[in-house]
């Protein structure tokens, strides 16, 4: 996807940041989130708003380092009922910084693109699922539009082969060249994996776009799993399973199985 194809990230943080803080302005925090086991809503918020803030630390200090620890002031209300509020001023800091920072800037990142931009829109889908997991916690359908989803797939494909320091697990997807295919139905976006025995990626389409829109959009896979856009990254992320209503899968089903056994983070 090129730049110009983005949505503005910025600008859907703030939008994210804003929904999320009005499903929890006056919730029941102590509901239990089905799609994070073990947490509350309360967990949830503090999780979201601390990320809000690790982020914006690092944008600041445009690291070049991998840090060697997380410690931020979180400023966390003693009271949970003004969560809410501290999840909102996480928010608006994080646009000022965003607003003093080059999203060009070359920094320390645990993904693909080192730059200030990362940030932002690692951010952005944090946030964003986040707030899927509050509604799923309080029983409320979710929505997200399609071009925004589509970029969060591509966000989440592109950067997990680097998770693995967060995410162990995603050091076993491994395989003898399988490919699997995801791909939006209800707008453009396709993306080709392959599994080689040393690790995983996409396959790049010859132009040093690695998202596989290009030539290599209708090339044969091993596996195939397609749905909406919105769909297919709740998917990716393990919130919505792949056997649900508007999900197709089809092809090696052990190879689907050892994708979605080890690519949740």
């Amino acid at each position: 996807m090129s730049t110009a194809e983005q949505p503005d990230h910025a600008a859907a943080v703030a939008a994210q940041t804003a929904r999320f803080v009005d499903l929890v302005r006056g919730a029941d925090l102590t509901a239990p989130v089905p799609t994070c086991p073990g947490w509350t809503l309360a967990d949830l918020v503090r999780h979201c708003g601390g990320v809000h803030r690790w982020f914006s630390a690092l944008l600041l200090k445009k690291v070049q380092e991998r840090p060697t620890s997380r410690d931020v002031d979180l400023r966390l209300p003693e009271r949970e009922e003004d969560y809410a509020d501290w999840l909102a001023a996480g928010g608006a800091a994080a646009a000022e910084v965003f607003a003093a920072t080059d999203p060009d800037a070359p920094m320390w990142v645990w993904g693909a693109d080192g730059h200030a931009r990362f940030w932002i829109r690692r951010m952005l889908f944090e946030t964003l699922v986040h707030r899927v997991d509050a509604e799923r916690a309080l029983g409320l359908a979710s929505s997200i539009d399609a071009p925004l989803a589509r970029d969060g797939v591509d966000e989440f494909l592109v950067n997990l082969p680097y998770a693995t320091p967060f995410a162990p697990g995603v050091a076993q997807l491994r395989g003898t060249d399988q490919t699997i295919r995801f791909r939006c139905t209800d707008t453009d976006g396709s993306w080709l994996v392959r599994l080689r025995p040393d690790g995983f990626g996409l396959v790049a389409d010859g132009t040093g776009d690695v998202t596989g829109d290009g030539h290599e959009a209708g090339a044969e896979a091993d596996a195939t799993v397609g749905a909406p856009a919105a769909d297919l990254l709740l998917v990716l992320y393990g919130r919505t399973p792949r056997t649900a209503p508007g999900v197709e899968s089809a092809g090696n089903a052990a190879l689907l199985d050892l994708w979605f056994a080890h690519s949740a983070f």
